[in-house]
C-alpha cells in the first residue's frame, strides 16, 4: 500500500477496518486490533495518528520503530501475523502503518490469551455466541473426537488409561501388550493430526494430565459461585472451580457444595442437619452437565450456583439429539451427544444406569423436601439448567 492510499485512510478517519494509534507506547491495543482486523477480513492500523485524525508522528527511530512492529508480529500473538509493514516521512513526523490479512490457522488469532473481533470502530472481546459462530467460521467445531493440535501424546496420563482399562475387567499385565500410542489411538483418545498423533477432545477430558492448559479446552470445567441472596446481583460469598478429568470435576464439583456445609433447622427442641439439597440429586445434574454438555460452544463453563433458596446446574448447549424437556421428564430413551465420554464416567461408576437420571432426581427431592426438580431449556442463549428448591 503506498503514502497516497494511507493518506487517503487517515483523511476519511476510523472504520470497521481502519485503527489510528499514536505511537508504539500502545502495543497492546495495536496488539488488539491487529487480531480483531485478522479474526475478520483484515484492515489497516496507521501509528503516528491521532483519534482525530491527525498526524502527530512516531518519535521513536524509524529503524528501531519497524523493527518493533516485525518482532510483535512474529511473536505478539498465538501465531506469527503475514502482516506487511511501511513507513512515511510526513511533515509532523513518521508515520507507520500495519496491513493485516485475514487469519487463514485453523482457529481466531489470539492475543495475551484472548479472542478480539472488530465491533464497528472498536476491537472487543466477542460474546460467547459470537465466539462460536467465529469458530464456526474458522471450520473448528469442536467434537468429543476432534483432535486438539496444542496438546500431545505426552498430555495423556497413562496410568489413568489403565485405570480406565482395568474397571472394565481388562488385563494391562498379561503379555504381549500392543504399544501405548496404539492402543490408545484404536480407543480414539489419539487421532493422526498433519501426520503426528495427537489426543483428541474425548482423550484429554477423560485421560489428561491437565485437561484445561490447553487453549480449545481451557474453559471445560465447572465454575462453582455460591450467593448471599437469591440472585446474581447478590453478594458473592464463596467461589471456586471443578477442573480436572470428566470424574475430577465431578467430585470437585460436588464436594465443594458439600464443603459449604449443611443447614440447620428445629424440630420441636431438637436441632437437625440437613444438607442444602440430597447428594445424589446434585452428582446426577453435575454428571448430566459435565458429560452432555455441547463443547462446540468455545468460552463457555458448567455453572454450579447455589443461591440462599436454591441450587442451580447450567450446561452449555441444549438437550441432544433434538430432545425436548417434556422427553427428559417423561423419562424418554437416553441419548448421548458424547458417547464415548458418557462410557467413560459410567466405567467410574459415577453416572446411574442410562436413562435413570432425571427419576433418580425427581425422587430423591421428592423424599427430601416435597419439591420436583425443574428443567429449563433456552435454545437462544443455548443452555439448559436444571434447578433444586433448598426449601419445600
Amino acid at each position: 500500500m503506498e503514502w497516497r492510499d494511507i493518506s487517503r485512510r487517515i483523511e476519511a478517519g476510523e472504520d470497521g477496518k481502519t485503527e489510528f494509534k499514536r505511537d508504539l507506547a500502545e502495543l497492546s491495543g495495536i496488539g488488539r486490533a491487529i487480531c480483531a482486523f485478522a479474526n475478520a477480513e483484515g484492515g489497516l492500523v496507521i501509528l503516528g495518528v491521532d483519534d482525530r485524525g491527525d498526524i502527530v508522528g512516531v518519535r521513536e527511530d524509524p529503524d528501531a520503530a519497524q523493527e518493533r512492529l516485525t518482532s510483535f508480529l512474529h511473536s505478539g500473538c498465538s501465531a506469527p501475523v503475514p502482516a506487511r509493514c511501511g513507513r512515511h516521512d510526513a511533515a509532523n513526523g513518521w508515520v507507520h502503518w500495519i496491513e493485516v490479512p485475514r487469519q487463514r490457522g485453523f482457529e481466531p488469532l489470539h492475543h495475551r490469551g484472548r479472542v478480539w473481533i472488530r465491533r464497528e470502530r472498536s476491537s472487543v472481546e466477542p460474546s460467547p455466541t459470537e465466539l462460536q459462530e467465529l469458530y464456526n467460521t474458522f471450520g473448528f467445531v469442536l467434537t468429543e473426537e476432534q483432535v486438539i493440535p496444542a496438546a500431545s501424546i505426552e498430555d495423556i496420563d497413562a496410568g489413568a488409561f489403565r485405570s480406565f482399562l482395568r474397571a472394565q475387567g481388562l488385563d494391562t499385565e498379561e503379555e504381549p501388550q500392543p504399544p501405548i500410542a496404539d492402543d490408545l489411538g484404536n480407543r480414539r483418545i489419539l487421532a493422526e493430526f498433519d501426520g503426528t498423533l495427537r489426543p483428541t477432545l474425548y482423550g484429554l477430558m477423560a485421560f489428561g494430565r491437565e485437561p484445561q492448559a490447553h487453549p480449545q479446552t481451557a474453559s471445560c470445567f465447572v465454575q462453582c459461585t455460591a450467593y448471599a441472596g437469591e440472585d446474581r446481583a447478590s453478594e458473592v460469598i464463596l467461589s471456586g472451580e471443578g477442573k480436572g478429568r470428566l470424574e475430577e470435576q465431578i467430585r470437585r464439583a460436588a464436594g465443594w457444595v458439600k464443603g459449604l456445609g449443611w443447614t440447620e433447622s428445629y424440630h420441636r427442641l431438637e436441632r437437625e442437619e440437613r444438607p442444602r439439597v440430597p447428594e445424589k440429586a446434585l452428582r446426577e445434574a453435575i454428571v448430566n452437565a459435565v458429560v452432555h454438555r455441547d463443547y462446540a460452544i468455545t468460552g463457555s463453563k458448567v455453572l454450579l450456583e447455589v443461591f440462599a433458596d436454591r441450587i442451580d446446574v447450567t450446561s452449555p448447549g441444549t438437550l441432544p439429539n433434538h430432545m425436548r424437556v417434556e422427553n427428559v421428564r417423561s423419562g424418554g430413551n437416553p441419548r448421548s451427544r458424547n458417547e464415548l465420554m458418557a462410557n467413560a464416567v459410567l466405567v467410574a461408576r459415577l453416572m446411574e444406569q442410562r436413562g435413570r437420571g432425571w427419576p433418580v432426581m425427581r425422587r430423591a427431592m421428592r423424599e427430601f423436601n416435597g419439591t420436583e426438580p425443574e428443567l429449563v431449556q433456552d435454545e437462544g442463549g443455548k443452555f439448559v439448567r436444571v434447578t433444586f428448591r433448598s426449601r419445600g
